[in-house]
C-alpha cells in the first residue's frame, strides 16, 4: 500500500496566490524523485475544537488560514530514498524557493496506508 506524508501548517491569509505558485513550482520536485502526487487544500470549513484544533496545533493566528496537505509516495522506501533527494535538491533550497509561511509552526507526519476503500 502507499505511503503518505501529511502536513497541516498556518498559512497568512494574504498569501494564498504565493502559497499557490509554491506548491506549482515544489511539487514537480516530489513527483520527478519519486512521489505519485501532491495535494494541496485551503482551509474552508476547519472548526475550533473545545481542547485541541488545528488551530491551536499549528498556533494559528487571526490573520491565517489552515492549509492541509498530502504526498502520496508509492512505499516508504520509495519516500525515504525521494525525500532524500528532495531536501537536497538545490531548487528546494529557502534562497531558491522560500516558503510563503512560517515553516516551524508546520506539522509533517509519515503515514502506513492500514485501510483504503
Amino acid at each position: 500500500m502507499a505511503y503518505i506524508d501529511g502536513t497541516i501548517a498556518a498559512v497568512p491569509t494574504g498569501n494564498k496566490d504565493a502559497y499557490i505558485e509554491f506548491s506549482k513550482k515544489v511539487s514537480p520536485i516530489f513527483k520527478e524523485h519519486g512521489a505519485l502526487n501532491v495535494v494541496e487544500c485551503w482551509g474552508d470549513d476547519v472548526p475550533e475544537g473545545k481542547t485541541n484544533s488545528m488551530y491551536t496545533a499549528t498556533m494559528c493566528k487571526p490573520d491565517e488560514t489552515i492549509v492541509f496537505s498530502w504526498i502520496t509516495w508509492p512505499s516508504k522506501a520509495v519516500r525515504d530514498t525521494g525525500m532524500a533527494k528532495v531536501m537536497s535538491d538545490p531548487r528546494m533550497s529557502p534562497e531558491t524557493t522560500p516558503m510563503p509561511f512560517d515553516g516551524q509552526r508546520m506539522i509533517i507526519g509519515g503515514f502506513e496506508t492500514i485501510f483504503e476503500a
